[in-house]
């Protein structure tokens, strides 16, 4: 039997567009039995609320039975789709089996994921049974993302009632096949391959994984598809971002699986950001992106992932020096623009207006209350430039990109309508020492990514980072050293551990471990109005971390009387 897995890019809503995407995919997919679409390829992943729209759910069930009247016959095509089940008020997360010109069976997904970004038990109910299809001589079962995976790809605690996969192997399932919309994460997709294998000989069955591609908000998908013997040997694979539409495989074939290389992490983060970054230009319609640049290593690996994703034709550098910017800064945001290729590299400076501001407050409340170098001076500063960036935005009609990094974000070191301001927190979801990391990655395989020239000037890897906001200034005069604040953010938000197994495990001095823990969990409120961060941690801010702005500081794991507190 042939199979031919389709990583198609759905777009939300666009039931129309996402089903002619589902026909070229047959179309791709001659000389195949079987074609998978990936997890609610009809509607587009994840439709939200758009389900709760009156008629919608029934608008995608009727594209669906129009569409199975147009597949090749003798296909039999797998289409994800939300359906609306018998007793008319409950939804399902479902799969048509297309095959003659009808459906000719229905598969509900069983287990519905609540955690991290996924909320399938908000909007569907589970299926009462799984369910096989028949078709040239094999037994086909059918799945759904998480009734294989079973959070094990993402290293969640999962705990289910029943095991979708032992169901259908002991219904005769000879073939399993899942049809996913799984959003990366660094290393998910090695996880993944590995537990696919795993399974394969566990059972004795052959697996097929289908994953889409592009991007939807904060989550990317790789597109990786994939399909295993019941030696767990493959026998296709579709490699991470790499655009394919429809991988070919064959139960009776396999591939070299010493061919199959893993990315490491930092070429993961790139090609996971740059399609993050063009994917919402292009499902927005934006043409044209806005970014500050500062000399420093945020703002120069942001543009280069920016000019991966569009080019640096589409994209305007902004330079906003101040009394305290140096002349090195100025220098390495120009060496951004030209090693990029930017279509312009602007220079604003922003004492003008950062002066006039401060004039306007100080008339009214007294010199003593904004001196230079002071908190709410450095803010005025970040927000000047915020205000330049955003004005452009709008007279240009360019996306604004931000440039804040993850490790920034978890400690308060962002400045909320200054350098927050923006369509798209790139860095969001990347700590400060995973920024160098990858911003040496990039430049030593430069021209893999399509450039000639390393993307980043060498002194914005090399120098210390500082905001220039006052004189002298360090990142390090207010945060812990950035190996020391990154380890404890990674414990912390990504690995959800206790103040104690953290200070046990790290051997930090406690007081800082949990003052720092306590600024994290006071700055949600800043994390509230950020820009989008697309996803390529396990946990990412956003609304995989859905946290309280207003609670114990620090939370209750490390609550300490109020008269002791730091």
């Amino acid at each position: 039997m042939k199979i031919a897995l389709s990583n198609m890019n759905s777009r939300i809503g666009a039931l129309e567009l996402n089903a002619q995407a589902i026909l070229e995919s047959a179309g791709d997919a001659t000389g195949a039995d079987v074609l998978v679409t990936p997890e609610l390829a009809i509607s587009g992943y994840p439709p939200r609320d758009l389900l709760l729209r009156e008629g919608f759910v029934d608008r995608c069930e009727r594209t669906v039975g129009m569409l199975a009247a147009q597949l090749p016959p003798e296909l039999l095509v797998l289409v994800g789709t939300p359906r609306r089940l018998p007793d008319g008020d409950r939804c399902a997360n479902s799969i048509a089996a297309c095959l003659g010109g009808e459906i000719i069976a229905w598969g509900d997904k069983r287990l519905l994921p609540g955690y991290d970004v996924f909320d399938d038990d908000r909007y569907f109910v589970p299926g009462e049974q799984s369910t096989t299809v028949d078709h040239k001589g094999v037994r086909i079962g059918l799945m759904i993302c998480e009734d294989l995976w079973q959070g094990g790809d993402v290293r969640e605690r999962t705990a289910y009632e029943f095991d979708p996969v032992g169901e259908l192997v002991q219904q005769g399932a000879q073939l399993l096949i899942t049809s996913s919309a799984s959003p990366f994460a660094t290393g998910k997709h090695a996880r993944q391959r590995e537990y696919l294998e795993r399974t394969a000989r566990e059972h004795g069955v052959s697996i097929a994984s289908v994953n889409r591609s592009g991007s939807e908000d904060d989550l990317v998908f790789d597109g990786a598809s994939m399909l295993v013997n019941p030696a767990g040997e493959s026998l296709a694979y579709g490699a991470p971002f790499t655009g394919t539409r429809v991988v070919h495989g064959d139960l009776g074939s396999r591939v070299d699986s010493t061919a199959i290389e893993n990315m490491c992490e930092d070429q993961e983060r790139f090609e996971a950001l740059v399609e993050g970054v063009r994917g919402y230009l292009s499902k927005t319609g934006q043409k044209h992106v806005i970014i500050g640049l500062s000399g420093g290593i945020d703002s120069a690996v942001t543009v280069a992932i920016a000019a991966a994703a569009v080019g640096g034709e589409n994209i305007t550098g902004v330079m906003m020096p101040s009394r305290h910017s140096s002349s090195h800064s100025l220098s390495d945001a120009a060496e951004s623009a030209r090693l990029l290729g930017l279509s312009r590299c602007l220079e604003i400076p922003i004492e003008p207006i950062h002066q006039s501001i401060r004039d306007s407050i100080r008339q009214p409340l007294g010199d003593e209350l904004i001196e230079e170098g002071s908190l709410t001076d450095q803010n005025l500063q970040a927000r000047s430039r915020g205000l330049i960036l955003m004005g452009l935005s709008n007279a240009m009609g360019g996306l604004v990109i931000s440039t804040g990094n993850k490790s920034e974000m978890a400690a308060g070191y962002a400045t909320l309508y200054g350098d927050m301001c923006g369509a798209l927190a790139v860095l969001g979801d990347v700590l400060k020492m995973d920024v160098y990391s990858m911003a040496n990655w990039m430049n030593e395989h430069h021209e893999q990514v399509g450039f000639e020239d390393p993307l980043v000037p060498t002194g914005s890897i090399t120098k210390p980072p500082s905001a220039e906001l006052k004189p002298d200034q360090l990142d390090e005069d207010s945060l812990p050293p950035y190996e020391v604040l990154d380890d404890i953010v990674r414990r912390w938000i990504e690995e959800e551990q206790s103040s104690d197994r953290i200070i046990e495990e790290t051997g930090f001095p406690s007081e800082e471990v949990l003052n720092l823990l306590r600024i994290i969990d006071q700055s949600q409120f800043k994390r509230e109005q950020a820009a989008i961060i697309p996803k390529v941690s396990r946990r990412a801010f956003g609304r995989g971390r859905p946290w309280p702005v207003i609670g114990v500081p620090g939370g209750a794991a490390h609550w300490i009387p109020a008269g002791n507190r730091a």
